[in-house]
């Protein structure tokens, strides 16, 4: 599958194909001749050929398969896995980190009619356990022995389960019987009959995507292939604007999730790209610069490290290159609010600190960037000016796996921080009483896999019940205020979203990560994971221990961590303040289930893990907003 080319010679390659890549565009007219995904991508094999598509470093290199080779494995596991007894509506379940693997064999199962179930690499064996039953999933696609040993104690309590396919060898020759193990090798050559092109029909079931679960039981969300074009023709209108041509998609986020999956996998694959796959978290930023990507998806998590972290080194550096980097923030910010106008004298200096300061920002990015996009949960507006200040366009959207997922979008021509854009083209939104989103299109869910209720509830007279509380601006633009589950309704009577405040609390560097609470009760209290490394940095120049179980429990860090507080609190309303906080020493994470794999925290996991220490703040005084703690 692999052509084996080695970075430099992928350069010289990216090259020649670039030059002849106008021939080969996509435009508005090339989404209405697919009626289906595997249609879609044998469209585009048969038009780009031996163009690189799918890129992943292996063994220290980056190699690149055609879409000429990826069309033939798609067909090939396909026959594998018809061999297997793989056919019309059948389930198969998929639990890989992404790799062309991943999407060859997403492909070669909607190929024959059968349906995509994605899960999480991170999930627990009960995840597992729930994801295959619920599902029936019969044959299990799984990447790396360690994962394998992960998966199989849930596979051999799910009956339904007949085969399950590694993608890599584990070099053992000790396997069960039951069910039938075989390497991905070992299905591409199973099948012996050449498949035709598929028979699949428009609404055809594509995949099951089962919702990150912030809040009980994922349920698996049916989205079928004109659901899903319907969002990659809608996202190909939205941004079209940044000049799409020669385009390299960055696949980091789980595909999984229903963000990656349409936006950066089956998006990209519309627009003729080629996707890279990210080695791993912490080998990203060594990737951005090797893979030079045009188009990003990522959460607000990730944009709010890398904030700190260009801060961070620029602070260290101080001099004055720190000195140059904050009055190109401040132009840059000067500028978007002012329309994109700067007076005579600005827009010089601004010129300047574009070549001193920001085109070595955006080098760190691979210099190519075109935008990030970012979905998954809220993006603060500070962040988001922080990267548009250094150059760095940001396109905050918003959906729901429900909505395959892209509801509304800010527009690159018309980019507002403190909303997440207009619908997205052929989308419909209305605001019920209470003040929840409803939306309506052909990107709206076929309904949950085996729950007719939870349909019912969702989908009113085709509308969309998104659970989430907003306005629309005055231009049109959708603002999100909370999530509907999520609004604390404190004893007093009054409605605060709890999001806008640890967004805001959040930006205080010392802050890693916050929960707020307070339904039922008085006042609002939070709880706070101090960033490590700056916590460790604070002990260190105050002589105190620096690990952060002693941290916590400190009364000079909680008096530093209580003035972050207070500046906040100062810019809030009164029912808005967090008027007691607690510390905690161990981060919230998707090991221990307080994240959920795209890093929303799980309110209701955090609550059953620190219970007690939330119902504490309660039983001694109220905290006054601006008194510092002792």
């Amino acid at each position: 599958m692999y052509a084996g080319t080695s970075a430099p010679g992928l350069k010289a390659q990216f090259e020649q194909w670039t030059s002849a890549m106008d021939d080969h565009q996509t435009n508005a007219d090339t989404y209405a001749r697919w009626r289906t995904l595997p249609a879609m991508l044998f469209d585009q094999a048969a038009r780009l050929g031996d163009r690189p598509l799918l890129i992943s470093k292996r063994d220290g290199d980056w190699r690149s398969a055609s879409w000429a080779e990826v069309a033939a494995d798609v067909r090939r596991a396909a026959a594998g896995l018809r061999a297997l007894g793989i056919g019309r509506g059948d389930r198969v379940a998929i639990v890989a980190e992404n790799r062309p693997e991943w999407l060859i064999a997403d492909f070669a199962i909607m190929m024959l009619g059968a349906i995509t179930v994605p899960a999480y690499t991170t999930s627990t064996a009960s995840d597992h356990v729930h994801t295959l039953t619920d599902s029936g999933a019969s044959v299990v696609l799984v990447s790396t022995p360690a994962l394998m040993r992960k998966v199989m104690p849930a596979v051999l309590q799910v009956r339904a389960v007949r085969a399950v396919v590694a993608f890599e060898e584990d070099g053992s020759d000790n396997r069960p019987e039951a069910p039938e193990r075989l390497t991905w090798a070992e299905l591409l050559g199973r099948g012996s009959e050449p498949l035709g092109e598929p028979e699949v029909s428009a609404d055809d079931v594509a995949c099951i995507i089962y919702t990150s679960g912030t809040g009980g039981t994922p349920k698996g969300v049916m989205l079928t292939h004109r659901n899903v074009l319907a969002n990659c023709e809608a996202a190909f209108t939205l941004i079209q604007d940044v000049g799409l041509g020669d385009e390299t998609f960055l696949s980091f986020l789980p595909l999984a999730h229903a963000y990656e999956h349409t936006c950066g996998q089956m998006f990209a694959l519309t627009l003729g790209a080629r996707i890279a796959y990210a080695e791993s978290v912490e080998k990203l930023a060594g990737n951005l610069g090797e893979v030079k990507p045009t188009i990003m998806t990522a959460v607000p998590r990730l944009y709010e490290v890398l904030e700190t972290r260009i801060r961070r080194e620029v602070e260290r550096a101080g001099g004055l290159g720190h000195k140059l980097f904050a009055k190109a923030l401040e132009l840059g910010a000067k500028r978007y609010h002012r329309g994109g106008e700067l007076g005579p004298v600005d827009a010089v200096v601004d010129l300047a600190l574009d070549r001193l300061v920001r085109a070595r920002v955006r080098q760190r990015f691979g210099g190519r960037l075109k935008a990030f996009i970012s979905g998954g949960a809220a993006l603060a507006p500070e962040t988001a000016l922080f990267f548009q200040s250094m150059g760095i366009r940001i396109l905050q959207g918003y959906g729901q796996t429900e909505a395959s997922p892209l509801i509304a979008c800010n527009r690159p021509s018309r980019i507002r921080h403190d909303t997440v854009g207009l619908p997205m083209p052929g989308v419909d939104i209305r605001l019920a009483e209470d003040g929840e989103i409803l939306a309506r299109g052909p990107m709206v869910m076929k309904g949950y896999w085996r729950d007719e209720d939870a349909t019912a509830r969702a989908l009113e007279d085709g509308w969309l019940r998104t659970g989430d509380i907003g306005h629309l601006a005055e231009d049109g633009s959708l603002v999100l205020t909370d999530r509907k589950k999520d609004l604390i309704v404190t004893s007093g009577g009054d409605n605060v979203a709890p999001q806008r405040i640890e967004s805001l609390l959040g930006l205080e560097p010392i802050i890693g990560q916050v929960m707020v609470a307070g339904d039922g009760k008085p006042f609002l209290v939070a709880l706070i994971v101090p960033d490590l490394q700056l916590a460790r940095d604070w002990a260190k120049r105050h002589g105190k221990p620096s690990d952060p179980v002693g941290l916590v429990g400190d009364a000079d860090f909680r008096k530093h961590i209580g003035e972050a507080v207070d500046r906040v609190n100062r810019g809030l309303s009164g029912i808005e303040r967090v008027r007691k906080f607690a510390l905690v020493a161990e981060p919230f994470s998707v090991e221990n289930a307080q994240l959920t794999p795209t890093l929303k925290i799980r309110r209701h996991e955090i609550r059953k893990r620190h219970g007690g220490l939330l119902e504490d703040l309660y039983g001694t005084a109220v905290r006054e907003p601006n008194r510092k703690i002792g």
